[in-house]
């Protein structure tokens, strides 16, 4: 049995098109993934969920009111309890959050 040039691009876009689907799936749902305060790359910037927790003595450039949502660095609106971080990739950050990185607006 052969198979036509015809018969093999198409079968070719099917499993393109799967794969696609596929890849653009599991990349929306690691972009729903939180955070977390023991990840290495959180702990090497100091970076805590709840900004109210920062250790004041260990991160003197704290200032009240600073947190992720007011920071250049976050991907989100504002008033977004959870948005992203260009520091941690697809990875989620709390809006009331801060890390040593933080940076003003």
């Amino acid at each position: 049995m052969t198979t036509t040039r015809r018969e093999f691009i198409t079968a070719s876009l099917g499993c393109a098109v799967t794969l696609y689907a596929t890849l653009a799936a599991n990349r929306d749902a690691r972009a729903d993934e939180k955070l977390n305060e023991a990840d290495p790359a959180a702990k090497a910037v100091g970076y805590v969920a709840d900004a109210a927790k920062v250790d004041k003595g260990h991160f003197p450039a704290y200032k009240a009111g600073q947190t992720c949502n007011n920071c250049s660095l976050f991907q989100g609106s504002p008033k977004d309890a959870w948005g992203g971080c260009t520091l941690f990739g697809t990875k989620q950050v709390a809006g009331g959050g801060w890390c040593s990185s933080y940076t003003n607006m």
